[in-house]
């Protein structure tokens, strides 16, 4: 049985590492060993104190979070830049009496990426992306929380897809 044991063991070691360096994100780096995140300045009609500098976090914890990359201020591997374009909500729903059963949160943004060791895969593109909340509810305290947190989860994911992921 011992023996047993061992041979499994082994098995699944080279199975895990025989192939190289495996990512259980599918980021695809390359040689890159450090990446910055440029401030990304809200340049949206409609401006919301702190969010210029909470989606920026964000994406530097996401990408700390799914590479084994260094984080840096400048000469970065990698370099994402980039704006805020779009802050909006909007009544998606009516009720009867023409108020609005449910609002839409959209935050949109423009990203720059460059890749230093290829720049093959340089690209500029945008993002977007929603929450929806009741109509009687206001966009602040824990509602406001909920909807950046679910909407930065899904842009930050969409950037790091777009640029690191190889799928």
């Amino acid at each position: 049985m011992k023996i047993f044991n061992y041979i499994y063991i082994s098995f699944l070691s080279l199975l895990c590492f025989g192939c190289g360096i495996y990512s259980f994100t599918g980021a695809d780096t390359g040689n890159a060993e450090t990446f910055q995140v440029n401030y990304f300045q809200n340049t949206a009609n409609l401006i919301e104190p702190g969010l210029d500098r909470d989606f920026t976090l964000a994406l530097q914890d996401l990408i700390q979070n799914q590479t084994n990359l260094s984080l840096v201020n400048s000469n970065g591997d990698l370099v994402f830049e980039g704006e805020i374009t779009e802050y909006r909500i909007s009544p998606t729903t009516a009720t009867a009496n023409s108020t609005a059963a449910q609002n839409r949160l959209t935050i949109g943004v423009n990203v720059r990426f460059y890749n230093k060791e290829d720049e093959e895969k340089d690209f500029e593109k945008s993002f977007s992306f929603f929450y929806d909340y009741t109509g009687s509810q206001l966009l602040s305290g824990t509602t406001k929380e909920t909807a950046f947190q679910e909407i930065f989860e899904r842009l930050t994911q969409d950037i790091f897809n777009a640029s690191l992921a190889n799928w």
